[in-house]
């Protein structure tokens, strides 16, 4: 099926003209819309579809394709539906290669060789996978081989030249080229970025397969610039999305789909010749004299895997995985970025000048943290001793200081003046907009708009620090949501831009960053418990969202067998019901935000509503550290829903006079009640990842319910 996308390229070569490949969303605006579009896509002068597998998550895209993916997920089209429409357009005659485009975990959950299969009964002939770089594909362009289908790679501006090399090793078809840093999108007074000549050339010169530009084309004008620059294919999607939200009668749609189509690339109109035929440029030089010779086009080579001697290596890497788990799957656009920050941060930790500028910034952070004997709350259990681990007196409140001041001293290193993040609970944007106070930098926060409202108190410490909030609206307005805007708006602005990721999540090197600062929290519980006790301790516990403050406390002690590690995650109503954020315990492995993990997602594979009473807990994956704990048996992960949470809430405010945060609520309930089961002469250690302030206006509006104060018999806001 690959050689179909040989021939469409050889035959538009014969006819010295470019090939005009079209996006269109699947199950978008309505499930019947597809087909018809297709065949007007075709009937105006497509050469080769792209089918877009709907996403919940779509990090690449902007807001016109990331609407129709929601559209598209709200009709309930999934990977399964793109193939039924493929072979409807084919019995109604569609004649054109068709490529399936999207994210990588759809495909996981359908069942990779299964997918591959099915795509080729269906009659389509490729994929494009924009969160799947090459290196993390061997598997998946294998199953493609095997089945005579294309797997095309992508390039975009950033693509170091080793890269470009390695990548157009591996293209069978096409290569997809990225035009311009950013998201996908149109705009009709935007020109082309002026440097795609020179991205152009670059990749020619490594390459003669054909090379098909992207992102921005939106009008006949745009069209030429790219064939100008020498591009085999010009590729539109957003303007044709557009142009459907504007039409949302089908039949209307599809004639202003082929007129557009018909317009842009005069299809039947006797379109100019490139002036590409037989290896000549028939327009001359750039002062319109001669004839200036060019390379002539050599066959299209074979589809092969890539050979050993092809794959990159690069000086400081670090472990990408963590068995399983981990990698780097992120659109082309920030592949090389995420290396530059991974060799910064592999020469920092190497660099005792580092750890010394860490380290001299204790005492602004308030370190080291106090480990307080919670004698009551022992009493009460009647078991363990439990031992606090005081995070929630660092400077803004929890344990978020600690990753901040690292990242914001890496991203000095780097050189850069913007700091981007998110924000579940607020306390990772009041940590960020407080180092960006300290070091003059600019801050941006990116926060789900339902997080907004629960966390006012901490959107305003912010605004006050002279930090930016930008509420999210998309999706379920929650943290998932702000990762990725975060995501969408660093990939616009590489250059001058630091996305300073607030839990243990997201791509390589993001995990084993967090971490690395974070581990200070079991360094100093190792070291403390040695100086009070005499021994290590038996069990460290720690609440688990995305996992930064728990794998902060478990790290040091993963070599101790004799230390259980206990991570509680965020049972919500019941993990029997659909509303918990229990990850670990309830999800699968999948794909999102960048990395392998465990993921709370739907049969298809797309990310589903959770729910948790503490904001920063409310998120469908978890960090891919955790999720290799869990799958060797290391740590173990159980569950505290809204209610216990609030009962630990209510105990550790009453007895010990500290008013926790809800999401440390969850590891204090888990701690406590583990300690109820250990002798007297035993040690439990809970991370009190953050102070409760934030959270006081969130409780009373609960308590205010009166069955809420019956059930916890706290009855102090009635």
């Amino acid at each position: 099926m690959s050689e179909h996308l040989k021939r469409v390229f050889a035959e538009k070569k014969e006819q010295d003209q470019p090939a005009f490949v079209t996006f269109l969303t699947a199950g978008f605006p309505t499930r019947d819309a597809t087909v018809p579009l297709m065949m007007a896509l075709e009937a105006g002068g497509a050469d080769i579809i792209e089918l877009g597998v709907p996403f919940s998550d779509p990090i690449a895209d902007g807001p016109t394709i990331q609407r129709a993916n929601t559209i598209a997920i709200e009709n309930n089209v999934h990977y399964s539906d793109c193939l039924e429409y493929v072979r409807q357009a084919r019995k109604l005659g569609l004649k054109v290669p068709v490529i399936f485009m999207g994210y990588y975990n759809p495909l996981i959950a359908y069942g990779e060789e299964l997918a591959v299969k099915d795509a080729r009964e269906a009659g389509a002939n490729g994929y494009i996978i924009v969160d799947l770089p090459p290196e993390e594909a061997i598997k998946f362009r294998n199953i493609c081989q095997e089945h005579s289908m294309s797997y095309v790679p992508l390039i975009a501006p950033s693509t170091s030249i080793d890269r470009v090399k390695f990548l157009t090793s591996i293209a069978d078809s096409f290569i997809y080229v990225v035009s311009k840093m950013g998201v996908t999108g149109s705009s009709a007074g935007v020109a082309i970025s002026a440097s795609l000549p020179e991205l152009v050339a670059r990749i020619r010169a490594f390459t003669p397969v054909p090379l098909a530009v992207g992102f921005g084309v939106d009008n006949r004008t745009h069209f030429e610039f790219v064939t100008s620059a020498g591009s085999d294919a010009v590729v539109v999607g957003s303007k044709i999305i557009k142009l459907v939200l504007d039409n949302p009668d089908i039949q209307k749609a599809s004639k202003e789909v082929e007129y557009f189509c018909r317009e842009i690339t005069l299809h039947g109109q006797n379109p100019p010749p490139l002036g590409r035929k037989n290896g000549i440029v028939q327009n001359g030089n750039a002062n319109g004299e001669g004839e200036t010779k060019v390379e002539p086009v050599l066959p299209i080579p074979e589809g092969e895997v890539a050979k050993p001697e092809l794959q990159v290596d690069q000086p400081g890497k670090l472990p990408s995985r963590f068995g399983l788990f981990g990698g780097a799957y992120v659109p082309e656009s920030l592949v090389d970025c995420l290396s530059e920050l991974e060799a910064a941060h592999a020469e920092a930790i190497k660099d005792p000048k580092f750890w010394k500028e860490f380290e001299d910034m204790f005492g602004y952070i308030n370190r080291p943290s106090q480990l307080y004997y919670a004698e009551r709350l022992t009493e009460e259990m009647g078991g363990a001793k439990i031992w606090l681990k005081r995070e929630d007196l660092n400077h803004t409140g929890s344990h978020k200081i600690n990753n901040a001041v690292g990242q914001i001293l890496l991203a000095k290193r780097l050189g850069k003046t913007r700091i981007i993040a998110e924000t579940g609970a607020g306390q990772h944007g009041v940590a960020t907009a407080t180092v960006c106070a300290k070091f003059g930098l600019q801050c941006d926060i990116y926060m789900g708009a339902e997080d907004v409202r629960r966390q006012e108190l901490n959107v305003f410490r912010i605004k006050m620090l002279g930090g930016n909030v930008i509420p999210v609206t998309a999706g379920s307005q929650t943290l998932k949501d702000a990762v990725n805007e975060a995501m969408r708006e660093w990939v616009t602005r590489l250059e001058d831009t630091h996305y300073l990721i607030g839990s243990a999540i997201g791509p390589h090197p993001f995990p084993t960053i967090v971490r690395d600062f974070q581990r200070v929290i079991g360094r100093e519980i190792k070291s403390q418990m040695q100086e009070q006790a005499g021994k290590l301790p038996d069990a460290v516990v720690a609440c688990v969202g995305g996992g930064s403050n728990a794998i902060g406390t478990f790290y040091d002690f993963i070599g101790d067998e004799s230390v259980r590690l206990v991570g509680v995650e965020a049972g919500g109503h019941g993990v029997d019901t659909d509303l918990h954020s229990a990850t670990l315990t309830k999800g699968v492995i999948g794909v999102v935000h960048g990395a392998s993990s465990y993921i709370i997602q739907s049969k298809e594979g797309q990310l589903v509503p959770t729910h948790s009473i503490s904001a920063g807990l409310d998120y469908n994956s978890v960090g891919p550290e955790h999720s290799h704990l869990k799958y060797t048996g290391r740590a173990e992960y159980i569950v505290a829903d809204d209610t216990q949470a609030l009962k630990a809430f209510k105990m550790v405010t009453q007895l010990e006079g500290i008013i926790p945060a809800l999401e440390s609520s969850h590891g204090l309930w888990g701690g406590m009640q583990l300690a109820k089961t250990l002798p007297k002469d035993k040690d439990v250690v809970i991370c009190l990842s953050g102070n409760g302030a934030k959270d006081v206006a969130e409780v009373l509006l609960t308590l205010k319910d009166k069955k809420w104060a019956d059930k916890l018999d706290w009855h102090v806001a009635q």
